[in-house]
């Protein structure tokens, strides 16, 4: 998943929606969050969530990556569609695909399928839970030339945020103590099929990433649907991630930012969520979330590995099963339930 950074121009040019939920952040500093965190990372959350199962969400990657590249139009993606669905179900959600189609940067028309899950769908309080499950179709940033037009696993960058979800829903339907929100799951397609490396014309680049999420961002699966916020995963799994605030995460839902940082600080995983803004210079990592903000109306934070860039195995050959780590699948994994355990209906 390349992902594109907006410059502070476009950011300005964001929705009144925007600049609202970044009111109550005017004028602090990454120093005043870690501050603040620091304060409370050490004492223990009112409610403790069960345990999230590492050993399990591997096997969910696993079970993703054994169907190939999951490429629009192919027997794969159609495969793993089938699996994600028929899973979704055996964990207690009510389905649905949304289907659409989507032109990449090199005019061919793909089709897309939005995977879309609920829990406790009376609940009036919802909370969205989000990945993108599409792989890329080339591997534009190996090193070696000879494979960069061949498909990626993408077991961490796609199968590893989808993993985390599905083990997140098992491991309430088989807890005796559920949360007292509603749970949505989409997953998104086509997230991955963006402008490649060094290719020519690379006109409105930034336009030719997310297409699942900017589809249902603006046709979503019910009318007037909104959530409280969203979680969005995206490489979640590999060796040595690390995860910093996601500027456009500040931007948008900062509340949310701090609450999801903070609480993985007092599960001890502050090594790991990094409770410092993201040295990305101006603007934000372009990824579903910004749909979900921007569009949807949706405060949404993204869970996503980036320190000074988004790893050696990011479109590469790399980004197989070999780079799967449990202890961060864990990590962020455990932090999540925690956030939704905390949650309590309106």
């Amino acid at each position: 998943m390349k992902k594109l950074f907006f410059s502070s121009i476009l950011i300005l040019l964001c929705t009144c929606f925007a600049c609202e939920t970044n009111k109550n952040s005017e004028g602090q500093t990454n120093d005043s969050l870690k501050t603040e965190s620091n304060n409370t990372q050490n004492s223990k959350p009112a409610v403790k969530a069960p345990e999230f199962n590492a050993d399990s969400a591997f096997v969910f990657v696993e079970r993703q990556v054994a169907f190939g590249p999951r490429i629009p139009n192919s027997k794969a993606h159609e495969d793993c569609a089938n699996y994600l669905v028929q899973t979704l179900q055996k964990l207690g959600a009510t389905t649905e695909i949304q289907n659409f189609d989507a032109t990449s940067f090199d005019k061919k028309v793909w089709k897309g399928k939005n995977i879309i899950g609920s829990i406790n769908p009376q609940a009036t309080k919802r909370i969205l839970l989000a990945a993108h499950w599409d792989s890329r179709r080339f591997a534009d940033k190996d090193k070696d030339t000879t494979v960069r037009k061949k498909a990626i696993d993408g077991a961490d960058d796609g199968g590893s945020g989808v993993a985390v979800i599905l083990e997140i829903l098992r491991t309430i339907q088989v807890s005796p103590s559920k949360p007292t929100v509603g749970i949505d799951v989409i997953f998104f397609d086509l997230e991955d099929d963006g402008t490649p490396e060094g290719y020519e014309p690379q006109d409105n680049e930034s336009s030719t990433w997310c297409y699942g999420s900017k589809h249902w961002s603006k046709n979503k699966h019910k009318t007037n649907y909104s959530a409280y916020f969203g979680i969005l995963f995206d490489m979640v799994g590999a060796k040595g991630a690390t995860f910093y605030h996601e500027p456009f995460s500040l931007e948008y839902a900062q509340s949310v930012t701090e609450e999801v940082w903070r609480t993985a600080g007092q599960l001890g995983y502050g090594h790991i969520f990094i409770n410092q803004k993201a040295n990305i210079g101006a603007g934000g990592i372009m990824d579903d979330h910004f749909y979900v903000n921007r569009d949807a109306k949706i405060p949404m934070v993204d869970i996503i590995n980036y320190g000074s860039g988004f790893g050696a195995h990011h479109h590469t050959q790399a980004d197989n099963i070999k780079i799967i780590d449990k202890s961060v699948l864990k990590a962020v994994g455990q932090t999540a339930l925690q956030v939704l355990y905390q949650q309590t209906a309106q």
